[in-house]
């Protein structure tokens, strides 16, 4: 019975003493390090130059006034269809007269008294002109009538001819000049109009006449500059008009450096400019003129000009206007079907590029050679399979021969 008791209580301090060495060993035993693993994937790599842009109506035309006048008030709104050359967008009339002082209205009041003055001296040499015409007339045929008994010579008649003509003539002219002195009278009394003499005016002719102003173009109307009624200089503008169906482009503003990578023909994705899909565009020009602007740190900086073409139909972007904003990708590098590895996974070993690898749980460091980076995948030349595990965002306490394990994200 006592040695029973015994071999018990030694199996069970053996047992007790496995339990404990097991616990202790696990406790310090050496546990893989957690990391994110990616993989070495094949597909298409773009390196783009992103940048926010604004589109715009390429040919759009300002509505300015052809001469100074009074703009009535403008009905139209933006957004209004218009048609070249019929749809009337404003009307204008003629500038109202200025006001008179007491010295410039008793100088026009006598110029009107000096000119009708005149039209009576006209209208007097008319009535002196006429009754020697008259005269002149009545010895023509006298003359005539003896020439023609023999009584008197040709002589005679030609000058009596003579006298008869230079009596119509001056009759013609006398004529004249009373036209011309009722046109100075009529100039005289327009120098009297003030700007409260509207009757005067339009009993004149010079205050009912409308000006309407055409559409230049087929569109919309963009933007109304001037809606009141008002008066304006010849040249003010009024309103923008433009197609916006058809003639609809993005700027770009890029920095100088990313402006020398892009050229005309190279394709852009247009995104973030409010619809579901993206939209596809074309370069079509980079200005050769830099402009300096400031960011909004304050750094000085060259901006370029470069102008983007939509590529997509016209409906896609239907909802886009003049000036709306939009994202844009310029796809200066493109590479189909080629290994990719994440930018994450790369580091910098001497002079070369290196990622480490995962072997069965063990890190293990591989030089690659890589080509164009776009800042988020690299193209792979040399050093990597297509599914190669790889460690994303290595630490700098990973080292070659490390154990390593895939982090788990709750």
């Amino acid at each position: 019975m006592a040695k029973a008791k015994k071999r018990s209580r030694l199996i069970l301090t053996a047992a007790t003493i496995l339990l404990v060495g097991g616990a202790l060993t696990a406790a310090f035993w050496p546990k893989p390090t957690m990391v994110d693993m990616g993989a070495v994937t094949v597909g298409t790599l773009r390196m783009t130059i992103d940048e926010e842009g604004r589109t715009r109506v390429r040919d759009a035309y300002i509505v300015s006034t052809p001469v100074a006048g009074q703009l009535q008030r403008v009905t139209v709104q933006p957004g209004d269809p218009v048609v070249r050359g019929e749809t009337i967008v404003a009307h204008m009339r003629p500038t109202n007269p200025a006001a008179l002082d007491v010295r410039t209205r008793e100088q026009a009041q006598a110029a009107v008294t000096a000119a009708q003055a005149a039209l009576r001296v006209a209208r007097a040499d008319l009535n002196a002109a006429l009754a020697n015409r008259d005269l002149a007339d009545t010895e023509l045929a006298r003359t005539q009538q003896l020439v023609a008994r023999d009584i008197s010579s040709e002589a005679a008649l030609d000058r009596a001819r003579q006298s008869a003509r230079v009596a119509q003539a001056s009759v013609d002219t006398a004529e004249a000049a009373i036209v011309m002195r009722e046109a100075e009278i009529a100039n005289a009394q327009a120098l009297l109009i003030g700007f409260d003499d509207r009757g005067l005016a339009a009993a004149l002719g010079n205050g009912s006449d409308d000006i309407p102003l055409f559409a230049p173009a087929d569109g919309r109307i963009l933007r109304v500059i001037q809606q009141s009624e008002t008066t304006l200089p010849a040249g003010a503008p009024v309103m923008e008009i433009g197609n916006i169906t058809n003639d609809l482009e993005v700027v770009v503003d890029l920095l100088s450096t990313d402006a020398v990578q892009v050229a005309p023909g190279d394709r852009v994705v247009i995104a973030d400019w409010g619809g579901l899909a993206e939209l596809a565009g074309e370069v079509i020009r980079v200005d050769p003129f830099g402009i300096t602007r400031f960011s909004a740190l304050g750094v000085e900086e060259q901006r370029v000009n470069a102008v983007i073409a939509f590529t997509s139909p016209p409906e896609d972007y239907a909802g886009l206007g003049h000036g709306f904003r939009v994202e844009t990708q310029i796809i200066v590098w493109q590479a189909e079907e080629t290994l990719i590895v994440p930018a994450s996974a790369l580091f910098r070993s001497g002079d070369a590029w290196a990622v480490f690898v995962v072997n069965n749980g063990v890190a293990q460091q591989r030089t690659i050679t890589i080509g164009p980076n776009n800042g988020i995948a690299a193209q792979v030349l040399d050093g990597l399979a297509v599914g190669d595990t790889v460690i994303l965002y290595p630490s700098s306490g990973l080292s070659e021969g490390m154990r390593v394990a895939a982090r788990v994200i709750n």
